[in-house]
């Protein structure tokens, strides 16, 4: 890992050699310096790419949040719009209810504090979306607060340091954590740079250094008196999720052709995929022509069966059956976009700018021969 020229930092008399000394002097020469996000104090600009980042890497946030920041540059633009303009450009990052909670915290914001910021975490944490993690990742970023983070990273090398055993999303092992976390946590006069860099250095050890597998514990500022590292513990800490089998469930997805354009309907705002765009949706013991008649009003003929998809979800794994249809003759549900209406007719092109899941646009892709066959024949 190559060091990197550092500022220079001024500690408390006693903390260079602690943890969070050790933490911050490696983050200054080692860390990371130039994402896209770092170098503000803007709130609102770390908020976004906060919440991104849960439970998504970086190399795949980075060309969201550019695009997500240049469409809505501060809190007022992002509560000026419908949601369903955000979850459009939210598409394809996964975990939609991220963007909705964005959405609405952003009306919130606007509405219950005039459009100014909250500066505290925990002011920040009755906002949607934002847990205790969150909140003083943000209040730590913008304004210097000290607080502590402890997401999926931080669980790893605390686990790995002081050779915690138990599950890391067990409440009592998730306790101690957070305790230990707190205890580690600078000097209680600790300026705003020591707070951003040690933040930042936990977010950085874990993503370059204190990897899920094959952690790099040579460049680690810490594996003199880790545990894991010295005892060779650190492919069996932390430990992982017990196993359980996920259930499956199984779905038809409707793929309906007419002339250049395919139908999408617009999912309920609650479950899964929530205010996206998918194809109508069937159960697997119905038939797709009866079904399209006498609820989407249109006639068909079968064209093909696409290959089967798979799509695992937290809590179970989704099987969808594409099923490829040729309109006849319909009633158009809908022709022009509206964010009332719940079906619209559109080109590939047009639908592959919507808001849609990306089973759905894997669909898509896998489909677009099919169509252009059917269209040129």
């Amino acid at each position: 890992m190559t060091p990197r020229t550092a500022g220079t930092i001024h500690f408390p008399a006693d903390a260079p050699d602690s943890f969070a000394g050790r933490l911050i002097r490696w983050q200054l020469e080692c860390g990371r310096h130039s994402l896209p996000w770092q170098g503000t104090r803007d709130p609102y600009a770390i908020w976004v790419s906060e919440v991104m980042l849960q439970q998504t890497q970086v190399s795949s946030v980075i060309p969201y949040y550019q695009r997500f920041m240049a469409s809505f540059p501060d809190v007022a633009s992002l509560a000026g719009v419908p949601v369903g303009d955000v979850l459009t450009l939210w598409s394809g990052l996964g975990y939609y209810s991220r963007a909705r909670n964005l959405h609405r915290a952003a009306c919130v914001i606007m509405e219950q504090y005039s459009g100014v910021f909250p500066q505290d975490a925990a002011t920040l944490q009755r906002l949607p979306g934002i847990g205790r993690s969150t909140a003083a990742a943000i209040a730590a970023f913008a304004f210097g607060e000290r607080g502590t983070i402890l997401d999926g990273n931080v669980k790893r090398i605390l686990a790995r340091y002081f050779g915690i055993s138990g599950y890391p999303g067990e409440k009592s092992v998730e306790e101690r954590l957070w305790q230990l976390a707190e205890s580690l946590l600078p000097a209680e006069e600790s300026n705003h740079q020591i707070v951003v860099s040690y933040t930042q250095a936990l977010m950085d050890l874990g993503a370059l250094v204190c990897a899920r597998s094959r952690p790099r514990c040579q460049y680690c500022p810490l594996q003199a008196d880790c545990i894991a590292c010295q005892n060779d513990l650190t492919a069996d800490l932390p430990v992982p999720k017990p196993r359980k089998t996920l259930p499956v469930r199984e779905t038809v997805h409707l793929i309906l052709l007419d002339q250049e354009r395919i139908l999408l309907k617009k999912r309920p705002a609650s479950g899964i995929w929530g205010g996206l765009w998918c194809f109508p949706e069937m159960s697997v013991d119905q038939d797709s022509i009866d079904y399209c008649e006498k609820n989407l009003h249109v006639r068909v003929t079968k064209l093909a069966r696409l290959p089967h998809l798979q799509h695992t979800f937290t809590h179970f794994k989704l099987i969808i059956q594409p099923h490829l249809l040729q309109s006849i003759m319909h009633q158009p549900v809908c022709e022009e976009k509206c964010e009332e209406n719940s079906y619209l007719w559109l080109t590939i092109e047009q639908a592959m700018q919507q808001a849609i899941p990306v089973p759905v646009r894997k669909l898509l892709s896998m489909a677009y021969p099919y169509f252009q066959y059917h269209i040129h024949e």
